[in-house]
């Protein structure tokens, strides 16, 4: 068993923290301040191919693996988890489905635009009451002379209302079969009539992330923006969030990294009772448990995207890994805010805005409950 990362994958690693500290560190307090989208940023991850690395070269992508895509995520989320979740939703969630189910003729419309990262693509599933019961969808589409027409609402979703925005994959209720209930998924693109994009919500965390609720009344699309097979679009929502899950922990493990990384820093530097704090052995404790965790979620994390790109079934690494790392996220911001003391309080310092990133990582892709559930139901107990 091999732990050392190939060599490319450590360059990979080496140029995207390069990037990081470079491009997104000097901006990412005032983005988050502001809550201003990062559309330069976004121009640049897309010109390195990151906003496309996961998908082949034949569709405008990098042609790269799972394991490149989770460090992408990893090395911006230990700066800014805002940058870290536009590229994580637009590529795992928004650009995904169109991969995995798309037809060759709405591969050769979208892909191109998408994995060049020129324009961004989002995901509809969240409804007001269809969240973690992703199947209760009140959403609906009816087939009429040749085009579906769309009515309901979707909420919490990322990277819809942006000015480079073009697309949303949306479930919605197709008809009854056998008595249930037929969920498909369609294409919608913006700026389409009867697509209205609400204002972003007033957020804890990711200020600099678009996060809207969307709205469809009559919306009309052609019947080809039918998203793979009618009648299976739970199942291939679900497929998507597995995958997204692998996305979302490799932004816990940044993300906690970064709160060690600061944490680090700062133990040298400050100074109390005459020595630098890291000398104490209660700092030391909460240090040494920080890098810890960190690790041990990064392995998880690791060896989820590797099962992927190995081809074998990897839906229970994926969700203890999401689990994890979540949880060892919120852990490490808590603990730096108390090892920077009151400094850790103030914006001034991005242990701040890492405490209020953290909380999401539990309840997006999948709640932590649903995380035990789905890996309960991988050990056959559920």
């Amino acid at each position: 068993m091999v732990f050392d990362l190939p060599e490319e994958h450590e360059a990979l690693r080496a140029t995207v923290r390069e990037f990081a500290e470079r491009e997104v560190a000097p901006v990412a307090e005032e983005l988050d301040r502001t809550e201003a989208f990062p559309y330069e940023i976004v121009r640049k991850l897309g010109e390195l191919g990151w906003m496309g690395i996961p998908f082949p070269e034949a569709y405008g992508g990098a042609g790269a693996d799972t394991l490149a895509y989770a460090l992408v995520v990893e090395g911006l989320a230990r700066v800014d988890s805002s940058v870290a979740i536009t590229l994580c939703a637009h590529t795992s969630l928004g650009t995904q489905p169109i991969y995995l189910f798309g037809s060759e003729e709405q591969k050769a419309a979208w892909l191109p635009l998408l994995t060049s990262g020129e324009r961004l693509a989002a995901f509809g599933l969240t409804e007001p009451e269809a969240g973690s019961d992703a199947g209760n969808a009140r959403t609906r589409a009816t087939l009429a002379d040749g085009e579906w027409v769309v009515d309901g609402a979707k909420q919490f979703i990322t990277n819809a209302g942006t000015d480079i925005s073009a697309v949303v994959s949306i479930t919605a209720v197709t008809g009854e079969a056998d008595g249930r209930r037929e969920i498909s998924n369609l294409l919608v693109p913006n700026g389409t009539p009867g697509f209205e994009v609400g204002e972003p919500y007033r957020k804890m965390g990711w200020h600099a992330s678009d996060t809207r609720p969307l709205a469809f009344t009559g919306c009309r699309v052609p019947e080809a923006n039918l998203l793979g097979t009618r009648g299976a679009g739970l199942r291939q929502f679900l497929a998507v969030l597995d995958i997204g899950r692998i996305g979302i922990a490799a932004m816990g493990v940044g993300l906690a990294q970064g709160a060690l990384d600061q944490s680090l820093r700062y133990a040298r530097e400050r100074r109390a009772f005459g020595r630098p704090i890291g000398r104490f052995q209660a700092i030391q404790a909460k240090l040494a448990d920080m890098a810890t965790e960190v690790e041990a979620a990064r392995l998880l994390t690791y060896k989820a995207a590797s099962l992927k790109d190995a081809g074998r079934p990897f839906s229970l690494a994926a969700a203890q890994a999401k689990l994890k790392s979540g949880l060892v996220a919120l852990r490490a911001v808590d603990d730096a805010v108390q090892i920077h003391g009151g400094y850790g309080y103030v914006e001034e310092y991005p242990v701040c805005r890492f405490y209020r990133d953290a909380k999401i990582l539990t309840i997006g892709e999948g709640t932590d409950e649903i995380q035990r559930l789905v890996i309960a139901r991988e050990l056959g107990v559920a």
